[in-house]
């Protein structure tokens, strides 16, 4: 899974948002590293949505513009768990040879 498609599905995990309140969560939890840019981010969210990965929860008018709410739906929260567990195992598999490397003689 790529990093932006990650990230995306981590925004939504735990609430519904529009566009550039995702953002804000991705820019927040990378610490800055990650800022998508409108039309990368919008052109993530359509693919996800055709996925199936996430769906829009609702519309809105917020200022005389459309707004869409993204929510997570139950194949994108499959997929976000398996891609969690097999980033969890390769984390676990790092450790575990650093520690082997530490005990190895020079």
């Amino acid at each position: 899974m790529q990093e932006l498609t990650l990230l995306l599905l981590m925004a939504l995990a735990n609430a519904p948002r529009h566009g550039y309140a995702i953002a804000q969560e991705v820019k927040a939890v990378t610490d800055g590293r990650v800022a998508p840019r409108t039309g990368a981010l919008y052109g993530a969210l359509d693919r996800l949505l055709a996925e199936g990965l996430i769906q829009v929860e609702r519309e809105e008018v917020v200022g005389g513009r459309a707004r869409r709410i993204f929510a997570l739906a139950p194949t994108g929260r499959e997929r976000l768990e398996a891609e969690a567990e097999r980033l969890a195992a390769t984390a676990r598999e790092v450790r575990r040879r650093l520690a082997d490397g530490a005990a190895a003689p020079a």
